[in-house]
Parts: C-alpha cells; structure tokens; sequence
C-alpha cells in the first residue's frame, strides 16, 4: 500500500550575523543591531545576557558564537583547558596567533546581539580569567 504524498518540509534557513571590530568606527546601524537590550555593545559582552543565558529557554534561538579576541598578556594553558570543563561548554582556544584567542559557545537567545553580549559576558563575569580584552570578530549562527 503506497503511502500518501506528505507536502514537503520547509527548508530550514541558517542565520549568520557577523561584525569584524577593527580601528574603523561601525556606523550607527550597525552599532545599533550589536547593541544587547541592555544597551550594552555586544562586542564589549554584558553580564546579564551572560546570566540570562543561563535559563536555556527552548523558545529562543539556540545561536553558535564565536567572538575573536586579543589579550596583552598569554592565557595560561591550564586557564584554557579549565575554561572547557566550565558548566556551559564554552570553549577557549589558541588559534596560531599568538595573544589572538577564540570564545566559542552556545547559547539561547532571541537576537545574535544578546548570543554574542552573553558569551563575552562570560568574560567579564570571570575577570580571574582574562584581565584585559579586545574583541576583534563576532559571529553569531543559527538555523
């Protein structure tokens, strides 16, 4: 017995936002969209993203990010390999470049604004962590 035609299921599409944080200025629209609802630049992180982040709730987006950032001094090999067994599954890695380290997370948010703000409020929740920070990419993906 055939079985009936189902109508095709929907493509999901894959959102991906992204911002290079270089010397130029981001002109005004684009400082508005990285701007978390607590008016914070998501590039600089914001604490309450990071703790509401926290709920995981399952009607928010579930965004993968990934923030690029520079330090002054090194992160201790320990500090990156602690940051892995934190309770969040964030990751912290060492790309070839040195000073130059990589934040990557997931976490549910309604705008990749507040995705981003959260996973770098991460840092700044954990100031034991990384004293001084420069973010220099963000990316923020989900389907």
């Amino acid at each position: 017995m055939p079985l009936p035609d189902r109508p095709p299921r929907p493509q999901r599409r894959r959102v991906v936002e992204s911002a290079a944080l270089g010397e130029r200025e981001q002109s005004r629209a684009e400082a508005a969209r990285w701007t978390c609802p607590h008016g914070r630049h998501a590039g600089r992180g914001c604490v309450t993203c990071y703790e509401d982040s926290a709920e995981d709730d399952p009607a928010l987006h579930l965004w993968e990010v990934a923030a690029w950032f520079t330090t002054a001094r090194p992160i201790p090999i320990k500090t990156l390999q602690d940051i892995h067994r934190h309770g969040r599954g964030f990751g912290l890695t060492q790309p070839s470049t040195p000073l130059v380290y990589l934040l990557s997370g997931q976490v549910r948010a309604a705008l990749a604004a507040q995705a981003v703000a959260a996973v770098i409020g991460f840092l700044l929740q954990n100031r034991h962590v990384v004293e001084a920070f420069h973010v220099t990419e963000i990316r923020a993906t989900h389907s």
